[in-house]
Order: C-alpha cells, then sequence, then structure tokens
C-alpha cells in the first residue's frame, strides 16, 4: 500500500527543488536612476544657464550646445540599462527589490531620448525658417 501512495505522490517523484546556480546580482536601480535624471538635467543645462547669466558672463554657445548630447548619451544609457536590468530581473538573475528603481531610471532616459529628439526636430524647422 505504501509503495502505491509513493507513486500517486508527484512530489516524491520530481525529488527536490533546483537550486538556483548562486546569489542574484545586485540591482543597479539608483544607478540608472541617477543617468536618468542627469540626461534630463544636462539636457535643459543650457537653457538654465542662458537664462540666469548675464550676457557678458554666459559661456560661448559652443559649450552650451554640446551639453545636450551628454545629456542624450546619459539618457540612452540608462535606458538600455534599465531595460536590461528589467530583463534579468525578469529571469531571475538580478535581485528584483530595485525594479521601481529601475524603471523610473528607464522611463527617464526614454525621456531624455525623445526631448533630444524633439529639440532637433524644431532647430532643423527653426534654421529652415531663417534660411527664407
Amino acid at each position: 500500500m505504501e509503495e502505491q501512495n509513493k507513486a500517486l505522490n508527484p512530489q516524491e517523484q520530481i525529488g527536490p527543488e533546483p537550486s538556483r546556480p548562486g546569489p542574484l546580482k545586485p540591482h543597479r536601480g539608483g544607478i540608472v536612476l541617477a543617468l536618468g535624471i542627469l540626461g534630463i538635467f544636462f539636457i535643459f543645462l543650457p537653457g538654465i544657464i542662458l537664462s540666469f547669466s548675464v550676457k557678458s558672463e554666459r559661456p560661448p554657445l559652443e559649450v552650451l550646445g554640446l551639453l545636450p548630447i551628454v545629456g542624450f548619451i546619459l539618457g540612452s544609457i540608462a535606458w538600455v540599462k534599465g531595460e536590461n536590468n528589467l530583463n534579468d530581473m525578469d529571469a531571475g538573475i538580478m535581485d528584483p527589490t530595485g525594479r521601481g528603481l529601475t524603471q523610473a531610471g528607464k522611463i527617464c532616459g526614454l525621456i531624455c531620448v525623445v526631448l533630444m529628439i524633439l529639440f532637433l526636430v524644431f532647430a532643423i524647422l527653426i534654421a529652415g525658417d531663417i534660411r527664407r
């Protein structure tokens, strides 16, 4: 009778639970969020500098033009790293406690990329109107 009970019990047939291959990788949600926030900051920094500086003390426009590019790069990194980290969390490789921070950083990175594209389109339209 005991042999029949063992045959009917699926837990005993499967065996012990498979163990994880090792500890989970630590999440990098704070880093991803910081990159996203810095990206947004650098995109808007030229406007902030121009609006609060005296005309004689303004930095050259070439320098101010590079700051949004830095913001775009930081935002792109945040977007890609956020997506990779979320995939690792879904796969069970990375610690899922930083999911909220990672999602927020990924969204900030996406906002950076979209803002930069909109600014470029706006600049191209303005440059076209100036030439007329």
